[in-house]
């Protein structure tokens, strides 16, 4: 069960650093190409938003099923137990979030830096014209 939990922070790390390589100042040589290669990889990068998605189905579904542990019956294992499981299902969530949220960040990025070319490009056509 932890192998999905570490494939999705590795997943989030890798998104970490395309997020700063993006936002890094580059030539705008460079930083076409940077674009361009990030821009190829997000289409089959999108099946991490399902993915996290199904994750957080998953959390929601554990936790509206999972046995609470209030009462005095509860030994000091079991409470712990319980509370760790809370703790683990919370850093999920947030890693989860933060998958999903980064993809995001990075697709208009890479979306603004396109219609930046292209204002660029017609900038161009028009000062040529006159």
């Amino acid at each position: 069960m932890a192998l999905q939990w570490l494939i999705l922070s590795y997943v989030v790390a890798a998104e970490v650093v395309i997020t700063l390589v993006l936002t890094l100042p580059y030539p705008m040589l460079i930083k076409k190409r940077v674009v361009q290669l990030v821009s190829l990889i997000l289409q089959p990068a999108a099946s991490i938003v399902a993915f996290a998605g199904f994750q957080l189905l998953d959390i929601y579904w554990k936790a509206e099923h999972r046995l609470s542990c209030s009462s005095e019956v509860c030994t000091a294992t079991e409470r712990d137990r319980y509370e760790k499981s809370i703790y683990k299902a919370q850093r999920n969530v947030v890693l989860c979030a933060a998958g999903i949220l980064l993809y995001w960040c990075i697709y208009r990025i890479c979306k603004f830096n396109k219609d930046l070319e292209l204002l660029e490009a017609e900038a161009k056509k028009r000062s040529k014209e006159e």
